[in-house]
């Protein structure tokens, strides 16, 4: 077994390794291949700052300043390790970027900390220059060192105070006749400020049929000591039918971490059931004090682990640490920033005045005023999630739902019980992004309906009329579009929802073959290779590309839903059955141009493949019927329902539960 380095060791090893105890946030470095996007997110390389000529607040030091950004886009830093990095004669670089800058808003709202420090490392002769932001992007200048040759240590002291709406601090290193060395640093806790309980993690990562992505991820926890001194347990639930165990790299992995990896194989119970798998062994036979969830198809910045682990250690009370969403397709783009429910339609969405899918290579953190307010979340989505300990044994296990909606319903379950999720800028993994994905129109539809209404049955407003009005309205979407398996997944979730809590666990190993083999019936649930495997549409290359444009207007709108619902009950050409009226990209296949063909080609929403799809009128009227009948029954039941699962809610997530209904159950 390889053991790890205390932190004691690590300390006596290198007198620059800060006390961890009191680090908040290490200044890490991007890789050396990484491309210039990727670098945008550690380092901002391509800013020039100068101080206006004004004068300083009254009563204060700080003064405010311009920002002028040059056009180059060049490295200026060289780097030496993921910690230490050769800044050239005559160059500038900021730390102000994703990764380096201090988010103070978060910390000065949930951390018991009034200030902190920033301890740099360094040698050879420049300066150092600090700043902060205000909640609208608006930057201040704080004070600054200059030094000449040899080692120099910097200790700036840093007041939290000013940042209750939001705001970060950075640093700029400047050189002019010689280079400067830095050789580590970080952002730190007054010193004497101790932590709550040790930094002591398991982590959780549920895996089905993704073996390269699970190997790689261990891998770089055991590369870095001070991660890896943090590592209780690795707990794999393998889920799939290609074992990591057989993957390329895994020994080597498994060697680094030693008797702290646990690998456990199980049918596939999804994400919910992969994640209390963990939860489970977690709180059974380990001492750690923190979870840390992690979806095994990311790429992990192994110092958001760190990040985590000390924001939940400061945070004034226990509380859920949620990393954010970096895109795995273009890394340098911030996917999410934080999401929310709405509990009057009880739908999740990205939290107000956030903008998905942000290029911090474009836009860096400090061109971009919106990134430096305070958000707030109602739960983090578990591709990055840290629980306590304490919160996870007064919350239990996360429901039997296989996926959807598992993630929210415990950040939920967790604020009704006075435990609050931070998503915290800077702690972050990189994630398959959702630009490529409809799920809620293929398999994973099922799962959208039932355990949207199982999480709102728990957490959500007493009358379900507005959700349940704007479910209904899917329904018509749906069928407009001619994506009749959803419709038909749809009626089977609203139907397994009706029959009650006592249905969740039994349906857990088996609902993803049902709901698999009801698709399957379906055009829209069998996709074809490519549209070359039908008939191509007869329409001209110029007709083939025009499109209507959408209604604009409510009235508009309402009128052409008339008009499309009227065209679905007329009997289709029997000839477009077998050839399409027309090849629609998924860009372009909205409710108002499908809604008036018989037939048409669809395009995946990864480019993959297209389905074939058929109007049906007869089915139209049925689903419509079936649909609505069962929302109606929903709305006459909620009150019965509601008391149910939130009865049942206790037994779902105990231990004893999922032991006897799941994991020691013998079939």
């Amino acid at each position: 077994m390889t053991t790890a380095p205390t932190a004691e060791k690590l300390r006596k090893d290198d007198p620059r390794e800060p006390a961890r105890d009191t680090l908040l946030q290490r200044v890490i470095l991007p890789r050396p291949a990484d491309p210039l996007a990727v670098r945008a997110l550690y380092v901002d390389e391509r800013a020039g700052t100068t101080l206006a000529p004004t004068t300083p607040v009254p009563g204060t030091q700080e003064k405010p300043m311009t920002l002028t950004v040059s056009a180059s886009t060049g490295r200026s830093l060289r780097v030496t390790s993921r910690t230490t990095a050769v800044l050239p004669a005559q160059s500038e670089v900021s730390f102000g970027a994703y990764f380096n800058g201090f988010a103070a808003g978060y910390w000065r709202h949930w951390s018991a900390l009034t200030d902190i420090r920033l301890k740099l490392s360094l040698e050879g002769a420049g300066r150092v220059d600090v700043y902060r932001s205000k909640a609208d992007g608006s930057h201040i200048y704080v004070g600054g060192e200059l030094f000449g040759g040899g080692r120099h240590e910097v200790d700036m002291p840093l007041d939290l105070r000013p940042f209750e709406d939001g705001g970060w601090y950075w640093f700029d290193l400047t050189t002019v006749d010689e280079e400067l060395v830095l050789h580590g640093g970080g952002w730190h806790a007054p010193d004497g400020v101790q932590p709550r309980g040790r930094a002591a993690v398991t982590i959780g990562m549920p895996t089905f049929n993704r073996p390269a992505d699970c190997v790689a991820t261990l891998t770089a926890i055991g590369e870095d000591p001070a991660v890896l001194a943090s590592v209780t347990a690795v707990i794999l639930p393998d889920q799939g039918t290609r074992k990591v165990r057989d993957q390329a790299g895994y020994e080597q992995a498994a060697a680094v971490l030693g008797d702290r990896l646990r690998i456990i194989d199980q049918p596939n119970l999804g994400g919910s059931g992969g994640y209390a798998r963990v939860m489970y062994e977690a709180l059974g036979s380990t001492d750690c004090e923190q979870i840390l969830y992690m979806d095994d198809d990311i790429l992990l910045e192994p110092d958001s682990i760190l990040r985590a682990i000390a924001f939940s250690r400061f945070s004034r009370e226990p509380m859920l640490v949620g990393g954010q969403m970096l895109s795995l397709q273009s890394r340098s783009q911030l996917s999410t920033m934080g999401e929310v429910v709405d509990r009057n339609q009880f739908m999740w969405r990205s939290a107000p005045e956030t903008e998905p899918h942000h290029d911090l290579a474009d836009q860096t953190l400090r061109q971009t005023p919106w990134l430096h307010r305070r958000v707030d979340v109602d739960y983090n989505a578990w591709w990055m999630c840290l629980i306590p300990r304490s919160v996870a044994e007064d919350l239990g296990l996360p429901l039997p739902l296989f996926i959807k909606w598992d993630d929210a319903e415990y950040g939920l379950r967790a604020r009704g019980r006075g435990y609050r999720t931070a998503t915290v800028p800077g702690i972050a993994i990189w994630h398959m992004s959702f630009i490529e994905k409809d799920d809620s129109s293929d398999w994973q539809a099922y799962f959208h309906y039932r355990n949207r209404f199982v999480a709102a049955a728990l957490h959500g407003p007493d009358s379900p009329k507005a959700m349940l009005q704007e479910s209904f309205k899917r329904t018509l979407r749906h069928l407009m579009l001619m994506e009749y398996s959803a419709v038909a997944l749809q009626i089977k979730g609203l139907t397994d929802f009706l029959a009650g809590p006592e249905a969740l666990f039994p349906k857990l190993p088996v609902v993803l073959g049902e709901i698999r083999a009801e698709r399957a019936e379906y055009d829209d649930g069998r996709p074809l290779d490519s549209a070359t495997e039908v008939p191509l549409s007869t329409l001209d290359a110029l007709g083939a590309q025009l499109f209507p444009e959408p209604p604009v207007g409510r009235v508009k709108a309402g009128l052409g839903l008339v008009k499309g619902i009227a065209r679905n009950l007329k009997a289709p050409n029997p000839e477009h059955a077998k050839v399409p009226q027309r090849n629609v990209p998924w860009k372009k296949a909205q409710w108002f141009v499908l809604s008036h063909l018989d037939s048409a080609t669809v395009s995946t929403p990864d480019g993959r493949g297209v389905t074939f799809r058929r109007r049906d009128p007869e089915l139209f009227k049925k689903m419509v019927r079936e649909s609505f009948e069962l929302h109606r029954e929903v709305q006459k039941r909620w009150p019965q329902l509601r008391a149910s699962y939130r009865e049942a809610q206790p037994w779902l997530t105990s231990r004893d539960a999922w032991a006897t209904e799941i994991f020691d159950k013998k079939s």
